[in-house]
């Protein structure tokens, strides 16, 4: 009995014996290789910093080397303990195409993200109109955008959303039109009405100078002659030009007196021949 316990262990002992030295091998590589990984992607982190590239950006490159180094080494190890990696790489084909069809959406929003980040149409802090949502930018994530809207609500559109749509952005310029009309009643003169508008316009806070604010006549209508007003300003303080230009309207018709405008209700003109039928 002792004579087979001793010839089982001779027989075992160098299997054992390779196996642990295999097993001890392929975590020292696993060790290695993953300080290699690490020394890489913080080598090519400190290369885009010294670049200036973006932070959102960094990590899109890093986080994607990340996977793509680790999925090697895992092939690698796999391979040092004589599996087929070729066989590996199929099924790891095969399950990330899967994966792919699964996630579609989530992946197009990432990759979505990548173009934004990259050819930047707008930054965190810019009001714009993106994937049907207006607001003011807070984050740009990998797969979505976060928008606080103007009434202060949070919301988050899907990066493959926004690229897919029109994105509007009202902070890319240094300055805003604000579009505002003025109606005048009949048989008040347009031109004398733009002539008393046009002071109170430059004195409204944050109204730029250069583009200097405009008032045209833009229409005749049945209520008399309708005026375009429109002041320029930054961004931010579009709003408050907006509601100071509508009080600055209604100042300045009231302090010239002007009647408010209403129908004039007109006699119809008959023609000749009717009334001769008459008479």
């Amino acid at each position: 009995m002792e004579a087979d316990i001793v010839s089982l262990w001779d027989r075992t002992a160098p299997i054992l014996l390779d196996a642990g030295l295999k097993i001890a091998a392929a975590f020292a590589l696993y060790m290695v290789g993953r300080w290699l990984i690490s020394f890489a992607i913080g080598l090519l982190s400190r290369i885009l910093t010294a670049r200036n590239f973006d932070a959102t950006l960094q990590r899109y490159i890093a986080n994607i080397l990340g996977v793509v180094l680790n999925i090697l080494l895992v092939v690698a190890i796999l391979g040092f303990f004589g599996l087929q990696t070729t066989s590996f790489a199929a099924l790891l084909a095969g399950v990330g195409l899967a994966i792919g069809a699964a996630w579609s959406g989530l992946l197009g929003n990432f990759a979505a993200g990548a173009f934004l980040i990259i050819f930047r149409p707008y930054k965190v802090g810019d009001y714009v109109v993106a994937g049907g949502v207006e607001g003011t930018v807070m984050e740009i994530g990998m797969f979505n955008t976060v928008i606080t809207t103007p009434d202060n609500v949070m919301t988050v559109v899907g990066n493959g959303k926004v690229s897919g749509d029109v994105i509007r952005n009202f902070s890319a310029n240094p300055h805003r039109r604000v579009e505002r009309q003025a109606q005048l009643a009949f048989g008040v003169d347009p031109l004398a009405a733009i002539g008393k508008l046009m002071p109170a316009l430059a004195a409204i806070p944050n109204v730029l100078t250069d583009p200097a604010p405009t008032v045209e006549i833009l229409d005749f209508n049945e209520l008399g002659t309708l005026l375009c007003v429109r002041p320029h300003c930054h961004t931010d303080h579009y709003w408050q030009v907006y509601f100071d230009t509508n009080k600055a309207i209604a100042a300045t018709f009231a302090a010239a007196g002007y009647p408010p405008p209403f129908v004039v209700e007109r006699e119809e003109i008959m023609p000749i021949g009717r009334h001769a039928a008459k008479g």
